[in-house]
C-alpha cells in the first residue's frame, strides 16, 4: 500500500512516497528560483509543468515502486498560488484515472501539521505554523483545528522574503537573513513591534525595516535587529496561547521552523511554560511531496477521497476549515 503526494502550492513542485505506516520512501522535488523579485505566480506554474515528469521519475526511481502499485493519489488542493496549485491537480487527477484508485485533495496548512505531528510523535501539542503565506497558532480541538492567533497582514516567511528581496538578497531570503544575523556584533536597530491581542501585524515591521537600509544601517544589524523583534511578537503570543490552553506540548512547523533563532526563542517559552519542545526537522520544514502524501493516508484512513468535480483548486481554503476525522 503506497500513497503518493503532489505539492505545487507555489515555488516547489514536489513528489513524495509513503507506505501504510506513513513512513516515506520518496521526496522529490524541483524548486523555481526566480532570478529577481519574489514569486511570479505563471512563472512558478511553468516550472512546475516542465519539472513534473522528471520529479515523478524521480520520485518512484526513490521508493522502487512502479506507478501500478500505488493505492491512491494525493494533492496540495489549497491553499496557494491558483496557476501552480492547477498543475499538481492536473497530474493528480490524470494519474488517479488512468490508475483507477482514490484521488485524494490536502490541505497543504494540514499537512504540515500532520507531518510534524508525525515526526515528534506529539499528542495534543500548541501548534506554530510559520511559512511564506501562513503565519497562525492553532491546536485541534473537537475535530478541527483552531486557530488562537494569525497574521493580521503577511505572513512571517513573507516578511523576510520581502525583505530579502529589498536587501537584494537571492530568493528565498529567510535563510540569508538568518546567515547575516548570526554574524551581527549584537546591534539592536529600534523597529515597530505590533501585537493585537493573540494576532501579529508585520508590514509596519517590513517598512521601517525597509527604511533602515535607505539610511545606510548595516545590513547584518538590520537582519539582527528584524529576526528578534519579529520571533519576540511570535514568542508573546506562544506564550500566553499556552498558559491559556494549558498544553503541555508545543510544535513548531512550516518553512521558517529551519531557522535556529526562532526555534531556539520558542524552545524558551515551552520552558518556561513546562511544555515539552519539538520541531519538524528541517529538511522537511519546507514544501514537499511526502507531507501530501502522509496527510493523504491519513485522509484515506478516514475513508475520505476526493471526487472529480470536487477537485477543483481552493487558492483560499483555511487550516480551521477542514474537519479532522482520524485522530
Amino acid at each position: 500500500m503506497f500513497v503518493l503526494g503532489i505539492e505545487s502550492t507555489a515555488h516547489t513542485f514536489g513528489i513524495g512516497i509513503v507506505d501504510a505506516e506513513g513512513m516515506t520512501l520518496a521526496d522529490a522535488k524541483s524548486v523555481y528560483s526566480p532570478d529577481e523579485g519574489g514569486i511570479h505566480p505563471r512563472e512558478a506554474a511553468e516550472h512546475h509543468q516542465e519539472s513534473c515528469l522528471l520529479v515523478l521519475q524521480k520520485a518512484l526511481s526513490q521508493a522502487s515502486i512502479s506507478l501500478p502499485q500505488l493505492c491512491a493519489v494525493a494533492f496540495s488542493q489549497g491553499p496557494g498560488l491558483p496557476p501552480a496549485l492547477r498543475v499538481g491537480a492536473v497530474m493528480a487527477r490524470g494519474l488517479a484515472y488512468s490508475l483507477k484508485i482514490p484521488l485524494i485533495g490536502v490541505n497543504h496548512c494540514l499537512a504540515h501539521v500532520e507531518h510534524a505531528r508525525y515526526f515528534s510523535k506529539a499528542e495534543r501539542p500548541l501548534i506554530v505554523y510559520l511559512s511564506g503565506g501562513n503565519t497562525q497558532l492553532t491546536t485541534l480541538e473537537e475535530n478541527r483545528y483552531r486557530i488562537f492567533g494569525e497574521t493580521l497582514d503577511i505572513a512571517l516567511g513573507n516578511m523576510l522574503d520581502m525583505f530579502g528581496r529589498a536587501a537584494k538578497l537571492k530568493h528565498p531570503g529567510g535563510p540569508k537573513i538568518e546567515k547575516l544575523a548570526r554574524h551581527a556584533d549584537g546591534t539592536y536597530l529600534s523597529l515597530p513591534y505590533t501585537v493585537k491581542g493573540m494576532d501579529l501585524a508585520f508590514s509596519g515591521l517590513l517598512t521601517a525595516a525597509k527604511r533602515l537600509l535607505k539610511e545606510g544601517a548595516d545590513l547584518k544589524s538590520v537582519c539582527y535587529s528584524l529576526q528578534e523583534t519579529a520571533f519576540s511578537m511570535v514568542a508573546e503570543v506562544v506564550e500566553r496561547a499556552l498558559a491559556h490552553t494549558q498544553r503541555t506540548e508545543l510544535l513548531v512547523t512550516g518553512g521558517v521552523a529551519a531557522n535556529n533563532r526562532l526555534r531556539e526563542m520558542l524552545q524558551i517559552v515551552a520552558q518556561n511554560q513546562s511544555a515539552c519542545f519539538a520541531s519538524v526537522p528541517p529538511k522537511h520544514a519546507g514544501d514537499n511531496g511526502a507531507m501530501i502524501a502522509y496527510t493523504g493516508l491519513l485522509l484515506q484512513r478516514g475513508k475520505i477521497e476526493t471526487l472529480l468535480s470536487a477537485s477543483r483548486v481552493q487558492p483560499k481554503w483555511r487550516l480551521d476549515q477542514v474537519e479532522i476525522v482520524w485522530d
